[in-house]
């Protein structure tokens, strides 16, 4: 009997690395990716010409998130290659064919959100990026290169760009390649048609004149010019503060494992296999949230919202690849809500000071990997329970929320400023704005204090349902029962088009409508079928398509 594969972990550190070198030298780093080919993530393929896995990607949002909080005085971070006249050859084609369709989603969803990761390290936090592309840079490599403020290739007259998977693999680019050049980068359309269906891609001036790069360099003075642009891109903006000059260390999260739990200091993650539902409940803070500036520069990672937003990242992240079946999830909180409350209003007190704000930055990017979760989010509140905040988010994250009105131990919802505006979704507006789309007036009558009990909570339309205590369980029962009997796949297209109301972003099209379209083509047997471009791909026959237009 073949044993299941380990669960993978999320958690790294630098001194860990197998692919990547971080180095900071002043306001400049430097991310060298050497991937080594023996180092997947599974056994199986080679990760040959700095191709990457999960593994690797790992790494490299660890160094993002890394530059980010512990050398906040850096810049400038350039991306390069270890190899020689090799860039990156893009997400490994061998490690894809082999993965479940499962995992290949997961896969791309994860290098997205990466990405998405390091263009808003550009805005948030001021640290701009520069790929340094000294060779071929194809598929995920240049989907990488794209997330950066900056490109910058060697005109050598073998160096190029390309997005080859439609010719080469009858897929799409999964990072969100497509999108970027034409939303970021402004390609033209025709040009961008062009460009997608070359194999071999586009060097020097064309790729200049087409918007693909922004700078060419000569081999004899390409290391001259990156150090040119790195010291550029790292002078701040005009009008903004100097850099912070100390960072702070994020700790490990060090969670305890059981066979059925994951349990953090103030997040925790229970399985329910044989019911194919999870229970993630998320605790409110149990110390005094620093007073001021100072005591939350001393508490440093420590500090609750930040910890907090930390732990459910990795919760979310395992429960992505290593629980493909459960598909109902439970949100919950647990501890004092007054001291949520206590939390939010002190961290606003802060304003903009240094982590404060990088604190609210990372719970919203927690909260938008929720939000791009294929799962079925049931926000629940037993008696005496309370939705208060940032843990209210939980709440408007859901597909549908159960708030139990029960008269002795009022279970609800209460808002703080941070509900107005601090954790956008990926539509670029707040969930309490997205939850009332359309309903502007009813959304601003909503600013007031204290709590609303439940049935308060359903008028108002903060909760969907409010049963009594006498029909609390076997309500909510027979909603998650009947939830887990659904088409996950069903379930997996509702929610993804029914969670996004408002404008479209460059974040949710690649989301909503790239993501959507790769799952599709994944399942199709032009990509994956016995004589698919993916199967067929380094084999000596080409692959067979279905000629029919679907």
């Amino acid at each position: 009997m073949s044993s299941s594969p380990p669960p993978i972990r999320f958690e790294t550190h630098p001194s860990r690395y197998r692919h990547w070198n971080l180095e900071v030298d002043g306001e400049t780093a430097t991310l060298t990716l050497e991937v080594d080919e023996a180092g997947g993530i599974r056994p199986g393929y080679a990760l040959k010409l700095n191709s990457y896995d999960l593994g690797v990607d790992i790494e490299l949002a660890d160094a993002v998130e890394r530059l980010r909080f512990e050398h906040p005085w850096v810049g400038a971070v350039v991306i390069r290659s270890g190899l020689d006249r090799v860039f990156s050859s893009g997400a490994n084609i061998f490690m894809l064919a082999g993965s479940s369709h499962a995992f290949k989603v997961n896969f791309c969803k994860y290098t997205n959100e990466t990405r998405l990761h390091i263009e808003e390290a550009s805005l948030g936090s001021n640290q701009k990026y520069l790929a340094a592309l000294s060779g071929t840079c194809a598929g995920g490599g240049y989907e990488l290169a794209l997330a950066c403020d900056e490109i910058l290739l060697a005109d050598d007259g073998s160096s190029a760009v390309s997005l080859p998977e439609v010719p080469l693999l009858g897929v799409l680019p999964g990072t969100g390649g497509l999108t970027r050049v034409i939303d970021k980068r402004k390609v033209r359309r025709d040009r961008a048609d062009v460009f997608s269906t070359l194999a071999e891609g586009v060097r020097g001036r064309r790729a200049l004149e087409w918007g693909l790069v922004d700078g060419l360099a000569p081999r004899s003075r390409f290391e001259e010019r990156v150090r040119e642009r790195a010291a550029a891109l790292a002078v701040p903006a005009p009008g903004t503060a100097g850099r912070k000059k100390r960072g702070i260390v994020l700790d490990p999260l060090e969670p305890e494992e059981g066979a059925d739990f994951v349990r953090y200091r103030h997040v925790e993650l229970r399985f329910d296999r044989s019911a194919r539902t999870a229970t993630l409940t998320v605790h409110a803070p149990e110390d005094p949230f620093p007073e001021d500036r100072t005591a939350l520069a001393a508490a440093g990672a420590s500090v609750w919202h930040l910890r907090m937003a930390r732990e459910l990242d990795d919760a979310l992240c395992r429960l992505r690849f290593n629980e493909p079946e459960l598909g109902v999830v439970l949100l919950r909180t647990a501890g004092d809500p007054d001291a949520v409350r206590e939390a939010d209003r002190r961290l606003l007190g802060c304003g903009l000071v240094w982590l404060a704000s990088q604190s609210r930055s990372r719970v919203g990017r927690t909260l938008r990997r929720l939000d791009q979760t294929a799962r079925s989010f049931f926000a629940v509140a037993e008696p005496g329970e309370r939705f208060v905040g940032t843990l209210a988010e939980l709440l408007f994250a859901a597909d549908r929320s159960y708030l139990c009105d029960d008269p002795e131990r009022p279970a609800g919802v209460e808002l703080t400023e941070l509900n107005y505006g601090d954790y956008v979704m990926a539509n670029g507006l707040s969930r309490l704005e997205t939850r009332f789309y359309g309903d502007f007036d009813r959304f601003r009558g909503l600013r007031w204090g204290g709590p609303v009990d439940a049935a308060r909570a359903e008028e108002l339309g903060l909760a969907t349902f409010a049963p009594d205590d006498l029909d609390w369980e076997d309500e909510l029962r027979v909603a998650i029962e009947e939830r887990a009997g659904f088409s996950p796949d069903a379930l997996t297209g509702m929610e993804a088009s029914l969670r996004f109301a408002g404008p479209e972003t460059m974040e949710t099209r690649i989301f909503g409508r790239l993501s959507a379209w790769q799952n599709w083509i994944f399942q199709r047997p032009n990509a994956v079928g016995e004589r698919g471009a993916l199967t067929t791909y380094g084999k000596p026959e080409r692959p067979a398509f279905d000629w029919k237009r679907t």
